[in-house]
């Protein structure tokens, strides 16, 4: 019965809290609950109006009833930090607290004006003080308290940006997350959150299931309950056995149909989420008069939530992975610049007070008088304020935002290239893959199958022959039942979307392809599916990488039964032992005879890259399993086959394929095939996509022979005995989710090299999740691949193409390259800011670079150049280097070069305009000026010519392995553009118009041309620097490589991450500076990123393993 159009929630017979109470139950508990208020499942479908073959009739009035009654599938997301709260945390940043402190004092002093007393009396160099000046002497402290303010804008607001990109990204997977439901007798992908309590959907293997409900009807289901319970066992699923369905498990096994019983907030998922905080309980059930009156069932479900809540808490990590290497390198390389920074800025300050001191009190022979005090407090400050300014600059906290800035944008544009990214450092840790372990159907090849040749009769066709004549009617009777009943009834040939068009192939492709071949042989595989529906098959035996095979028994009206089976051609053939002939009568079909058919069939088929499937037919006798245990010995049932045919299936080759496997090739990636195929279907694959070269020495072994290989006498896997192995292995066929996870793990553990190797891997099933995991960055496949690879996975491909993947290389190895070009600019920026800072405090007692002026170069250097050096676009040049390697340091022989000699150039210029800028342009002398005098031209130009420097230096950046041409694609990076222009608009104005809070005084044309000048230089010079052979430069030493890993090891029970940054800041003791602080606020974001997204997006289908 069809649910009614119009209905009131008083139709529904059932309540919200009954369904919530009745989902507590478990297993046989379950099942008597149910028997004893209800009768049976069927019962509680009426109570919902529901059809348990039809569904509900889902009409916009309905869906929005049922939501109303029952909830939406929705669980409220934690409420994101405000700005308000964003610049609260940045605020708490250390070394920020000691400049507003340093920025207060120097203000208050500056008000204060000891009686009696006056500044001249105390020191001698502020003589030529004028009255505007002392009175302006707030300007500094409220200039510094400015940028303080600006700092922590630009902060939150990136915070709070890049907060809004994560959510809005996890809002449009939740809105692609798709799973089939029977709506008025149709089959619908409707999105997840548009599932209502009610609606009859279909499961299969490898689904993660959106809501909970009853099973209605179930072949072979094994469900994993793993994430609620903690128990890794699969739980077989039945109706007279345990017909609970839990939102958040796994189907391991099998297909069924279940009725959705709770969603969204009242899913056991939903309660245990609640009770950890994760969402906001915006759905509080309605009945809870209901409840009161059972609250010993109230009182399970709490408990049982809670004790779900500690299983999903304690459940340690399904593998051990490193921390990103990017992560680790940046963050041991911003402790030891930290260190260096740290301990300048104290010389500074010590140096100034010792100056100061002895200046004032031996040289000048000075007493300390109350009515000093005041003063000489103020130029303490002063000292301070510079010291912590140079901290400020010295301490790179920039890389944790430029590395933010640079994978958030990459994972944004990887997007466009059919990349999903669920683990924000599986983005960089691409662009070191060594090794590719791919799968071959649907990432190799189009994954559009075909029927070309077929065994059948005993003949072999190698062009499908007509409908009529040539293949005996019985035998057609057989193929056409046997291939209808025994695939997924989800798969289905659909009429194109355009005329002249190639059918629409749905659900499972090999299905697809067999189902074809009944079209193409004129059989309606589609009125045999209506004489026997689903519902009918008495028992089915799903395919899974173990089998490597299908099989459907049906029940006779005369109480004898049939089996149909479907799989891998070589293994079935093995349990034939008949063979319909030319006249559809089984004839004896012996080993020699077997033999004939591998060697003259399925090898022949193989060699030219098709794929090979047997279809086989069994009758039982009348009164042949009475016992319902009989079933459940696959032995005893999947033997005495008779064979109907094997066909040859045809997948061809993706275009693009070939050309990017050489591109790999050519980058130093070594790509596998590991597929469920054949051999010979394998290696003409391989060879076709350029994975086996001609004259190639390459290996090829099926998995049984791989796991021989590696296995020492006591049956245990031996690393020594892998290693010999993997170097040349090219094939992996007949390879199982264990076989590919032992070569993934034996790889990564070996030391034959001198870097680890670096390892991605694909898959599409259930059983691969494993090897997804255990590999560097595992690639789940968008089309055809199961919830639960896609759950276990760092990247999915959206478009299943291998191409896809060499996209990805590409972003790993451009983001690598990103914070390289970010790292030589600001390290350049670093050290001559410090060296100048520090310098000048020396010979000057006055830094030539003010606090706020520093703050600014600190602004450029940090917000602005990464954003502008991080978001550079991947151009294919990337492919034609190597891999940079785990241990590789960050900063390379040629960047030191050119930190090194860019450094020289500006302090040349700066120290050249510094000690003898006031002869050069004839202006007043900014040396002997004051502390407290107004600004000078000399220290303007100084300045003005470093920022020039910097913006000049910033294009020469852009380059970081000796190229000649730094304005190469300057223009595709709008970008970049847009913040050079911006920083220079913004410097004209600092200069011009900033005057005493930037100290800062007016220049005159001549003056900026001489300051573009210079800064022009920089371009010059660095043309200079390209000529210098790097190998000339013996003395420089590469920095920022992976800590040793006798440095690292760290003896842990638990599976958490290797931290080496961790590590190294606990070795220092270095705690509280600034890089510290900033490194935590924008790992915040990096962790979000990590986080695995509840991804089952797009359309997932069951695949017959390769």
């Amino acid at each position: 019965m069809v649910t009614p159009v119009l209905l009131t929630e008083e139709d529904f017979k059932i309540t919200l809290a009954e369904l919530r109470s009745l989902m507590e139950f478990r297993k046989s508990e379950a099942v008597a609950k149910i028997r004893e208020l209800y009768g049976d499942i069927f019962q509680i479908c009426k109570l919902l109006r529901t059809s348990p073959t039809k569904g509900i009739t889902g009409t916009s009035s309905e869906l929005n009833l049922r939501q109303s009654v029952f909830g939406k599938n929705y669980i409220p997301p934690k409420k994101p930090l405000t700005f308000l709260e964003l610049v609260w945390e940045a605020l708490q940043d250390t070394t920020l607290c000691i400049l507003e402190i340093a920025a207060l004092i120097s203000l208050g002093l500056s008000f204060y004006h000891p009686p009696g007393g006056s500044v001249s009396a105390c020191h001698a160099d502020d003589f030529g003080e004028d009255e505007e000046s002392g009175e302006a002497g707030w300007i500094e402290g409220a200039a510094i308290l400015l940028s303080v303010v600006c700092v922590v804008l630009v902060t939150a607001f990136n915070d709070w940006s890049k907060e809004r990109q994560f959510r809005g990204l996890q809002s449009r997977i939740e809105k692609e997350q798709r799973f089939t439901v029977i709506r008025a007798g149709k089959l619908l992908q409707v999105p997840v959150a548009d599932l209502v309590v009610g609606d009859v959907a279909q499961i299969k293997y490898g689904d993660l299931l959106p809501a909970d409900g009853l099973l209605l009807q179930g072949h072979d289901l094994k469900i994993d309950e793993s994430s609620l319970t903690g128990e890794s066992n699969q739980v077989k699923k039945t109706l007279t056995g345990d017909p609970m369905l839990l939102s958040g498990t796994h189907v391991m096994e099998g297909s069924g149909k279940m009725v959705i019983t709770a969603v969204g907030v009242n899913s056991q998922t939903g309660i245990i989420l609640m009770l950890l905080g994760v969402g906001e309980d915006t759905e509080e059930p309605k009945e809870t008069d209901k409840k009161q009156k059972q609250p010993d069932n109230t009182l399970t479900k709490s408990e049982e939530a809670k004790k779900g809540s500690e299983a999903a808490e304690k459940k340690p990590a399904q593998h051990k992975k490193e921390k990103s290497v990017l992560q680790a390198k940046l963050t041991r390389l911003a402790v030891q610049i930290g260190k260096a920074g740290l301990a300048m800025s104290v010389i500074t300050v010590i140096v100034l007070i010792l100056y100061f001191a002895i200046q004032t009190f031996v040289i000048e022979k000075r007493g300390w008088t109350s009515q000093c005090t005041a003063v000489y407090v103020q130029y303490l400050v002063k000292f301070f304020i510079i010291g912590v300014t140079i901290l400020v600059v010295a301490v790179p906290e920039g890389l944790p935002l430029a590395v933010t800035i640079s994978l958030a944008y990459s994972v944004k544009q990887m997007m466009k290239d059919n990349n999903l990214v669920r683990h924000l450092d599986a983005c960089e840790t691409m662009g070191n893959a060594t090794a590719i372990c791919s799968d071959k159907t649907g990432t190799l090849t189009m994954n559009r199958m075909t029927v070309v040749q077929i065994f059948i009769g005993g003949t072999h066709y190698e062009n499908i022959p007509e409908p009529d004549g040539f293949i005996c009617p019985t035998t057609l009777n057989y193929l056409l039942k046997g291939i209808s009943v025994n695939c997924a009834y989800t798969s289905k040939i659909l009429a194109p979307e355009k005329e002249g068009g190639l059918p629409r192939q749905i659900g499972n492709k090999t299905e697809c392809s067999l189902l074809g071949l009944l079209l193409e042989l004129n059989l309606d595989y589609e009125a045999m599916r209506t004489k026997i529906p689903e519902e009918k098959l008495y028992k089915v035996y799903t395919f899974n990488s173990d089998r490597k095979s299908m099989s459907t028994v049906l029940k006779n009206v005369d109480g004898s039964y049939q089996l149909f089976s479907k799989g891998a051609s070589e293994i079935l053939l093995q349990k034939c032992t008949q063979l319909l002939d030319d006249t559809g009568t089984p004839a004896r079909f012996s080993k020699k005879d077997r033999e004939n058919v591998i060697k003259n069939v399925i090898a022949p088929m193989a060699s030219k890259g098709l794929r090979t499937i047997c279809l086989a037919f069994r009758d039982f006798p009348v009164g042949f399993g009475r016992e319902e245990t009989v079933w459940d010995d696959e032995e005893s049932i999947l033997k005495d086959l008779t064979c109907i045919a094997v066909v040859g299936i045809e997948d061809p080759v993706r275009p693009e394929v070939p050309e990017a496997i050489r591109k790999c090739q050519k980058a130093g990636i070594v790509v596998r095939m590991v597929t469920g195929d054949n051999i010979n279907t394998a290696r003409a694959i391989a060879a076709k996509c350029g994975i086996l070269q001609p004259g190639d020495t390459g290996l090829c072994l099926e998995g049984s022979e791989f796991n021989k290989q590696i296995r020492g006498p006591d049956g245990k896997i031996k690393q020594e005995l892998v290693d010999k192995i993997w170097p040349t292995l090219c094939v992996l066929a007949r390879a199982s989710p264990a076989d590919k996870y032992n070569l993934v793990e034996g790889i990564i553990n070996s030391n034959l090299t001198e870097e680890r190797q670096v390892v991605a891997v694909t898959g599409d099933g259930t059983n691969d999740g494993p090897a997804l995991k255990k590999a560097d960055v595992g690639f789940a496949m968008g089309i055809a691949g199961t919830d639960v690879a896609k759950e276990a996975s760092d990247i999915i491909l959206t478009d299943d193409n291998f191409s896809s993947i060499v996209k990805a290389v590409m972003w790993g190895r451009n983001v690598y390259d990103s914070i390289s070009k970010f790292l030589q600019f600001q390290l350049t920026v670093n050290v001559v800011a410090v060296i100048l800072a520090f310098t000048g405090a020396c010979f000057t007692q006055n830094s030539p670079l003010k606090a706020v002026q520093m703050l600014w170069v600190n602004l450029i250097m940090d917000t602005f150049a990464s954003l502008a050096l991080a978001t550079e676009k991947p151009t294919e040049t990337l492919l034609n280097r190597k891999p940079y390697g785990r241990n590789k340091p960050l900063i390379s022989h040629t960047m030191m070069k050119n930190i090194f000699c860019h450094a020289i150039y500006q302090l040349a210029v700066v120290f050249t305009l510094v000690f003898a800028g006031e002869k050069l342009f004839e202006i007043e002398n900014g040396r002997i000026a004051p502390l407290e005098a107004p600004p000078t031209e000399h220290y303007t130009i100084v300045f003005n010519t470093f920022v020039m420097m910097q913006i000049c230096n910033e294009v020469n950046a852009r380059k970081i392995h000796g190229e000649r041409n730094v304005f190469e694609g300057i223009f595709t990076n709008s970008i970049f553009c847009g913040v050079v222009l911006g920083t220079l608009v913004i410097q004209i104005l600092i200069v011009q118009v900033g005057g005493k809070p930037f100290s800062c005084a007016k220049l005159t044309l001549d003056q900026w041309l001489w300051s573009v000048f210079f800064g022009l230089g920089s371009l010059i010079w660095g043309q200079f620097i390209t000529s210098i052979p790097t190998r000339y430069l013996w003395c420089l030493k590469e920095v920022g490589s992976t800590p040793l890993v006798e440095e690292t090891e760290v003896e842990s029970q638990d599976n958490t991450e290797i931290d080496y940054g961790e590590q190294e800041l606990r070795h220092s003791q270095i705690l509280w500076f600034r890089s510290f602080q900033r490194i935590q606020t924008q790992c915040r974001v990096v962790r979000a990123f990590r986080d695995p997204f509840d991804v089952h997006s797009l359309k997932s289908n069951k695949t017959e393993h390769e």
